[in-house]
């Protein structure tokens, strides 16, 4: 599991370890977020690792594979959450800022799927987590929707190479979740936020973490054995 420190990947991360599942995770910037995570997975059964690796780097995702080599378990599940986004108006978009969203986004899902191929057996999956606004659009995010409308391409194509060897990959793509970085603005700001995007969606609320994760759950369990090459909103219909 990639990028599993923070917002939606952390709530993965959780979920799988207290279903009785061995995590490897990774994150690329030290914090709080790291040790509290770090703390959590220590209350829950099984050996977990968390470890510093930046999944668009092909040497740190080496070492990755690496440690989902050594677990004893071997590897059942590789889940692509880590990205990166910066807004950015495309009048104003340069090669280097789209260059590092290819990069921090469907290079990374490449490197970590391609490395951890020879790992996976018959049963396994493989899940990318997109996002909603690939099929809807956002202004100031031309190079973010780019990337993850590929990604969806990409885990068709992928799903139907590795369908004659058991592997099933899908795509999860998340509308608006409510994670820490809503809560990290100010009250006013936050409640405000959450009024409007819950007023877009038919259910009249936002994501939750556990939405997703209760997604990815299914997907990497037998209960989805016959489900390979989709992509999954979970976005409570917008």
């Amino acid at each position: 599991m990639t990028g599993g420190s923070r917002g939606i990947g952390r709530g993965i991360v959780l979920a799988a370890a207290r279903a009785g599942a061995d995590v490897v995770t990774c994150y690329r910037t030290p914090g709080e977020a790291v040790a509290t995570l770090e703390e959590e997975l220590a209350g829950t059964p099984g050996k977990h690792q968390v470890l510093r690796a930046d999944a668009a780097d092909a040497t740190d995702v080496d070492r990755l594979a690496a440690a989902c080599e050594a677990s004893p378990g071997g590897l059942d599940a590789v889940v692509n959450n880590a990205g990166t986004f910066r807004p950015q108006p495309y009048t104003d978009l340069g090669p280097t800022e789209w260059a590092d969203t290819l990069q921090g986004n469907l290079t990374a899902t490449h490197l970590v799927t391609r490395r951890t191929l020879p790992l996976l057996s018959a049963g396994s999956s493989v899940v990318n987590i997109g996002s909603t606004v690939a099929f809807i659009g956002m202004a100031g995010g031309v190079h973010y929707t780019a990337v993850k409308s590929a990604l969806v391409g990409m885990t068709r194509s992928l799903a139907r190479e590795l369908g004659p060897r058991g592997i099933r990959v899908n795509t999860v793509s998340p509308g608006r979740i409510a994670t820490e970085a809503l809560d990290e603005l100010p009250p006013e700001e936050a409640e405000r936020q959450r009024a409007t995007f819950a007023s877009f969606t038919a259910l009249g609320r936002l994501g939750t973490v556990d939405d997703i994760a209760r997604t990815v759950l299914f997907l990497i369990s037998d209960h989805a054995g016959y489900v390979t090459g989709q992509n999954i909103h979970v976005d409570g219909c917008v």
